[in-house]
């Protein structure tokens, strides 16, 4: 039906010799965090109204309930990480991955392992020393579990030996480690960086350094992929965005911080109003996104294939009813 009504209007609009300046409506899940720059951007500077598009923004604190909220219809987009959930969903055909995200890559610090000041001093000073450890994530089949699997499988410790807490949010994360009820945790560097700077938890390493992957995507409900136009239109801002965040952001950092001038000001301040980080916070965690918002297919099919393997996600599918490479975005 929501469809429907940019035509309706168009029609009354022609009829009586208005305007037709219409605009589809788009309903986008995102976090409030820098990894979700390229739609911030996009959406300040005009690029999805330049489409044709009246994207609302809508905002999680974890990737798994975006991914719920689009296999549902909540959403029509979904912009963030994998998740087990995304994937399940994704098998059964209620969302289709469409085109990449930010990534884990060397040098661009994003998701980090994170010890209490407490844990710290009691030797908890290294990625490899978080085994037997309660250690807080968002859910069970998130990234972040995704992660401390591949760091088991680097350094050859049973990811079963790591006593997991999962606290379904950011925010409870945060909480937890300042509470001291676990031991450490794995976080964003924007979530991290306010603990950090209080003294609450130390800092053990960064996944982009010890396992690169790529983390997250852009994925459409089933009901928006019946309007295949819309998510290319969508796809075509989204690029501009990334585009400016890498050239002129990513492009800027200087000894792991982006500087800030005429040219890097606008975008940092975009990131500000949605994160309502402060922009010294934002200039040192910006992660890495392709300048088009290409997916590692490939790398997308080994998370498939762990996460199968640790029973996460059901077995009988493959990463070609996952991603849709016709949009142009696969890698």
């Amino acid at each position: 039906m929501k469809k429907l009504v940019p035509a309706l209007i168009l029609i009354v609009a022609t009829a009586f010799g208005f305007p037709a300046s219409a605009q589809t409506p788009v309903r986008v899940g995102v976090l409030k965090l820098s990894s979700s720059a390229p739609v911030f951007v996009a959406y300040d500077k005009g690029y999805f109204k330049g489409e044709g598009l009246d994207v609302a923004l809508k905002f999680f604190d974890a990737a798994q309930p975006v991914a719920v909220a689009a296999a549902s219809g909540d959403i029509d987009i979904g912009v963030t990480a994998f998740t087990a959930g995304l994937f399940n969903v994704a098998g059964k055909g209620a969302v289709t991955v469409v085109a990449g995200q930010s990534r884990e890559q060397p040098g661009y610090p994003l998701i980090g392992y994170f010890a209490t000041a407490k844990a710290y001093a009691g030797g908890l000073t290294k990625p490899t020393d978080l085994a037997g450890k309660r250690i807080a994530i968002t859910q069970a089949g998130s990234s972040f579990h995704y992660s401390l699997g591949l760091l088991a499988d680097k350094d050859h410790f049973a990811l079963s030996g790591v006593h997991l807490v999962p606290l379904q949010s950011l925010s409870n994360i945060a909480a937890a480690l300042k509470g001291g009820q676990v031991d450490g945790a794995l976080l964003p560097v924007t979530t991290a960086l306010p603990l950090m700077a209080s003294g609450d938890i130390k800092l053990l390493g960064w996944v982009g350094n010890e396992t690169p992957w790529q983390l997250g995507a852009v994925f459409v409900s089933k009901g928006e992929m019946q309007h295949r136009d819309i998510v290319a239109k969508f796809l075509a801002a989204y690029r501009l965005g990334a585009r400016d965040y890498h050239d002129i952001l990513l492009a800027s950092i200087k000894d792991g911080r982006a500087q800030i001038d005429d040219k890097t000001r606008p975008l940092i301040d975009s990131i500000v109003r949605y994160t309502h980080l402060k922009p010294e916070q934002v200039v040192v965690g910006l992660s890495y996104i392709d300048r088009d918002g290409m997916l590692d297919v490939p790398g997308v099919a080994k998370q498939l294939v762990w996460f199968q393997a640790n029973h996460f996600v059901d077995d009988g599918f493959g990463v070609q009813q996952v991603v849709d490479e016709s949009f142009g975005f696969a890698r």
